[in-house]
C-alpha cells in the first residue's frame, strides 16, 4: 500500500495547491494546502518524531470540512503513515479519520476504500463506526485483497541475480524466503535495506534467504549494490514479469514464506529492523 509509489498522489494534490496561487482559483483552503504541504516534508521528519507529527496530522484532517479533498489528504497520510512502524495507536487514528473521511464523501472512491483495507488487513487496525464492514466498496477492497494473497500465496517464479545465477522460488522449499520488491530511486526502499542486510547475516545460519527483486537495468542496479555492499541475492525483473505476478503497485513490497512455502507473513510497506523481526517470527525464526 502505502509505499513510495503508492505515495505519489500527493504530487498532484500539490501541484493543485500551486496551480490555485497562480490563478487564486479556490481549489484548496489555506488549512487544506497547510496539510498538504506538512505531509511533502513528512520523510524528513527524525524518526523518533514523526508518529506524533502523523497523529497530529490525522486529526487535523478530520476537523476539516466535508469534502472530496478531506479523502484525498485522508489517503496519502495512510500511504505515508505505513513506511517504518509509527505504533498502532497512530495508524488507528490515521485509519479513523480516512473512514470518516470516505463515510462524508458522497461519490465512489475505490482507491480510498482499498487503502482503508489495506490497514485493516495487514496492519490490523479496526474499522471505525462511520464505515460499516458491510459497506460495498469495503468488502469489494477485501475481496480484492483476499483473492491477490491467495495468487501470492501459490507463485512461483524463476529470476537471474546480478552475478547470472538463477533462483526459483520454488525450489528454496525447506528454507525461509524474503521477497522483497525495490527500486535504487526509492527512498523507503533504501531505508529499510541496511536492516535487511544486518538480518540476512544474522539468520542466514538458519536457513533464511533474502531475494531482492528490482525491475531496472543492471548499469543501474550493480553500481548501487557495489557501492553499499549488500550481499543477499538481488534478482533483475526488467519486463516485470514478477512484479506483475505478485500484483506489486508500489515499492517497497515484502512477501516472506515459510519453510513450507505458505506465505507466512508481508508488509506492504518499509518495515523497520523489530517489523522485520516479527515478520520472521511468524516464519519460525527467531
Amino acid at each position: 500500500m502505502s509505499s513510495f509509489a503508492r505515495a505519489l498522489p500527493i504530487a498532484f494534490l500539490l501541484s493543485v495547491v500551486v496551480l490555485s496561487a497562480q490563478t487564486q482559483k479556490p481549489s484548496l483552503t489555506a488549512e487544506e494546502t497547510s496539510i498538504a504541504e506538512e505531509m511533502r516534508g513528512l520523510r524528513k521528519v527524525p524518526d523518533d518524531q514523526r508518529p506524533d507529527v502523523t497523529k497530529r496530522l490525522a486529526l487535523a484532517i478530520r476537523k476539516l470540512p466535508s469534502r472530496n479533498v478531506k479523502s484525498a489528504l485522508a489517503g496519502n497520510l495512510a500511504n505515508l503513515a505505513t513506511e517504518g512502524d509509527p505504533g498502532h495507536g497512530t495508524l488507528q487514528e490515521v485509519a479513523t479519520t480516512l473512514a470518516q473521511a470516505l463515510a462524508e464523501e458522497a461519490a465512489a472512491n475505490a482507491s480510498g476504500y482499498m487503502t482503508l483495507a489495506q490497514l485493516v488487513r495487514y496492519e490490523h487496525v479496526q474499522v471505525s463506526t462511520q464505515v460499516s464492514t458491510a459497506d460495498p466498496q469495503f468488502q469489494a477492497a477485501m475481496s480484492t485483497l483476499e483473492a491477490a494473497d491467495r495468487q501470492r500465496e501459490n507463485v512461483n517464479f524463476t529470476l537471474t541475480d546480478l552475478q547470472g545465477k538463477s533462483w526459483a522460488l520454488k525450489d528454496l522449499r525447506g528454507q525461509t524466503v524474503l521477497v522483497n520488491f525495490w527500486a535504487t530511486w526509492c527512498p523507503p526502499c533504501r531505508k529499510e535495506m541496511p536492516d535487511m542486510e544486518a538480518l540476512y547475516q544474522e539468520f542466514k545460519g538458519q536457513g533464511l534467504v533474502i531475494l531482492a527483486i528490482s525491475d531496472e537495468e543492471i548499469g543501474k542496479v550493480n553500481p548501487f549494490i557495489a557501492e553499499h555492499k549488500f550481499s543477499y541475492p538481488i534478482l533483475l525483473d526488467p519486463g516485470r514479469k514478477v512484479n506483475e505476478l505478485f500484483q506489486v503497485e508500489g515499492i517497497p513490497k515484502s512477501f516472506l514464506y515459510d519453510r513450507n512455502g505458505h506465505l507466512a507473513a508481508q508488509a506492504m510497506d518499509m518495515r523497520t529492523r523489530g517489523q522485520f523481526l516479527e515478520m520472521l517470527a511468524q516464519a519460525g525464526i527467531k
